[in-house]
């Protein structure tokens, strides 16, 4: 198993989602209940990868990884139709990666008992588990994201060539202002993204 990036109990991840993010990342070894913007997700894998940690993403065919550099796509799983055992691989994968999402094109509300076996998973390996469209009783963290504005579009005319998400993160005991995530090559710089959610 690789050595994990960061520290131990944090995935940690830079800028903007860092300061929103309890002790500047994402909990490991704990879920974390994301919303479906695929442009933070894809932010999320390019951060953690290319800071020398391993990702995975499961049941999310559709996800574009063109963004993604050759050496982060090395470093990223995907597994797009795992089928009925969607919940199974996650947490295999769970064992040994620095971060795994969990995705489902319908939204799905475990109970606890439904939710024992991914819980214990996780719980006995180094991942933070992102779960997109499933909800596990009490999260560690919460985060969502909505798209603030686009750049690149004048008049009618042009191509997106950014977007700006304000992002925000809630756990127990914890809140903080949103952040503003800028994606894409915008005016000033930016991100190395330009993912636009689908």
């Amino acid at each position: 198993m690789q050595e994990p990036i960061g520290s131990e109990g944090v995935v940690p991840l830079s800028a903007e989602l860092a300061r929103v993010l309890p002790n500047g990342g994402l909990p490991r070894r704990q879920v974390t209940q994301v919303s479906d913007t695929p442009s933070l997700i894809v932010e999320i894998l390019r951060q953690v990868t290319e800071a020398g940690g391993y990702a995975a993403v499961v049941g999310w065919p559709e996800l574009s990884y063109a963004e993604l550099s050759e050496q982060a796509l090395r470093r990223t799983v995907a597994v797009p139709e795992p089928g009925m055992d969607a919940m199974h691989a996650a947490g295999v994968l769970a064992e040994g990666l620095d971060v795994v999402v969990l995705h489902t094109r319908c939204e799905i509300q475990y109970t606890p008992a439904q939710a024992r076996p991914l819980l214990a998973r996780v719980r006995a390996g180094e991942a933070a588990m992102l779960c997109v469209n499933v909800t596990v009783p009490s999260p560690a963290l919460r985060m969502s994201a909505d798209i603030a504005s686009f750049h690149g579009i004048g008049r009618g005319r042009g191509r997106i060539a950014g977007i700006d998400l304000e992002v925000s993160a809630h756990a127990k005991g914890w809140k903080r202002p949103p952040a503003l995530l800028k994606l894409g090559v915008v005016a000033g710089g930016g991100a190395h993204l330009k993912a636009v959610p689908s």
